[in-house]
Formats: C-alpha cells, structure tokens, sequence
C-alpha cells in the first residue's frame, strides 16, 4: 500500500443520543483507515441541528469513544461553534446568485415528485423570486443539471443528475438553523479533511456535497462508504430509532463491529482492547468491506 502522508479522516457523529453499534462501525472503519495510511484521524460533533441534539450526548458519546480505546488527533470541533464559517460560506454563494431565498412550506413540499433517493425533488417554486405577499424562510442552492461522477473506494464509479434527482437543495432551514449539506462541506474543508469513510445511507447525499465543494473552491475528498447495520425491522440503527448505547464489555463489542466489517479474524482471541487494537491498525484492509448489503446489527433481534 502506498503511504500518503497527507490523509486526514475523521469520524462526525450527532450528538442526539448515546453512541450505538451503527456509529461504532463507522467510527473504528474511519479510525482503522487512517492509521493504516499513517495519516490523522479527528473527531467532530456534528451538532448543527440543535433541535435534534441531546444534553450531555456530546460528552457521553467522547467519553464512550476513550472507553473503547479510540484515540483522535487535535481538539474536538463542533459545528454549534461555526456559525460564522457557514454564514461567509452562504454569503458568498448569494453575492454570486447562487443561492435564493424560499417561501415553501414542508406541506407544500410534500406534493412535489420524489427522487431516486426517495426524497422529494424541489420543483423550483422559488428559484425566479418569492411570489407576491410572501417572505423567504429558508435558502437554497440553485444547483444545475449536470451529473456528478465519482469514485468511491468500496462502491465504484457513482453519478447522479441533482436537478433531475434532487433538485435545489436547502443549505439555511426556514428555523435559521444552517443545513447539514453546507456545513459539513465547509467542516472537511476548513479541517483539511482528505479521506472520507462512512455509512452508505450518506452515500446519495456525496454528489450534492461534491458539486457544492466545487461551487465554493474546495478541494473533494476521496469516499468510501461502508455497509450500515440496520435493526430487527430492517431500518438502519439510529438513535432516533431507538437504537441501544454500546454495553460495558468494550472488547466484545469492537470484536462484534470488525466482524460485521468482514475483516480478518486474529489468530487467537485479543484478551484487552488495546491489544484488539494494535491487531486492528495492522490488519485493516478496505477492500475486504463486504458490499453494501444491509443487515441486522449483531445482538439487533434480542
């Protein structure tokens, strides 16, 4: 494997409750990736949506992160701090005409067509100007109808059509909140973020995010989106769906997560997590990820 010196991952969990197996999967996949190129490895909290967004998660969720033995580099960035990355980048995207204010409401928006992802395709109501006697509520980025390709490490050569499949999509919400979509773009940028490693359910969300990063300059990481682990009913863990925080017996839930990542057992059971650990970082290897087929998380039907 060639070693570049430049890799910065990261792993950016929400703080909207406890840390689960889902996010336990991504964080040692992002963890594991980085050490195997010799390269940083930082954590983010990604709490720009403050309605969804617990007391106390944030600390549990850092404090679970130690208790398994995980170790990042540089302090823990969270995005409520950013508020003004986020603004400059939106400014600059309006002083441009890129970006347009938007009077619809969620009730209107639900009659509009849904997209390959199951998302509903904004109609560009608005996107000439708020029709006479309303108000913008939200902003969005009027995106065009080229297709944007890319490689994913895992998954292959991936495209999608934004106006066709997404159409122009919101980067401040209508509660003046800023949206998931410009502040993680500008998060990876202004971190230096190389290397991307995460679920697959974020996976339809990378061109949007990739045509974004060219709009503002930015440089695009490389992806690799990894399978996610889904509950008993087939949805993917989370904790708006309840999904359980991690046990105590830190060493057999990571031996669960390395399983379920299909990497290569060791030759006799690990008897400590740093030892787990330092089998891990040396074992790692991407290209054995099972493909992205989602199945229940170990422990999911109990």
């Amino acid at each position: 494997m060639s070693v570049d010196l430049r890799y910065r991952g990261r792993f950016a969990p929400s703080p909207s409750g406890p840390l689960h197996f889902g996010s336990l999967v991504a964080a040692m996949a992002s963890w594991c990736d980085a050490v195997a190129f010799k390269g940083n490895w930082l954590v983010r909290i990604e709490d720009v949506d403050q309605t969804r967004s617990r007391p106390g998660a944030s600390d549990a969720i850092l404090a679970t992160l130690e208790a398994y033995g995980f170790e990042w580099d540089g302090p823990v960035v969270r995005q409520s701090e950013r508020g003004a990355l986020y603004a400059e980048a939106l400014d600059d995207l309006i002083r441009r005409r890129m970006a347009f204010a938007c009077a619809c409401t969620r009730k209107e928006l639900e009659l509009a067509t849904p997209g390959k992802s199951g998302e509903r395709v904004y109609p560009g109501t608005c996107r000439h100007g708020v029709l006479a006697g309303r108000e913008g509520r939200a902003w969005r980025v009027a995106v065009t109808d080229e297709t944007v390709r890319f490689h994913d490490r895992l998954q292959g050569v991936q495209g999608q059509q934004l106006a066709r499949d997404v159409g122009d999509f919101v980067l401040k919400r209508a509660d003046g909140l800023f949206a998931y979509q410009l502040a993680v773009v500008v998060d990876d940028s202004s971190q230096g973020i190389t290397h991307v490693v995460r679920g697959a359910d974020l996976l339809l969300s990378t061109p949007r995010q990739i045509w974004l990063q060219r709009q503002l300059g930015y440089a695009t990481p490389s992806y690799l989106h990894h399978p996610v682990a889904l509950d008993a009913r087939g949805r993917k863990l989370s904790k708006q769906a309840g999904a359980k925080a991690l046990s105590t017996d830190a060493l057999a839930v990571l031996r669960e997560a390395w399983t379920f990542l299909d990497q290569a057992e060791p030759p006799s059971p690990p008897v400590s997590v740093d030892e787990f650990w330092r089998w891990a970082h040396a074992a790692w290897k991407a290209r054995s990820l099972p493909p992205v087929v989602m199945l229940p998380a170990p422990g999911s039907r109990s």
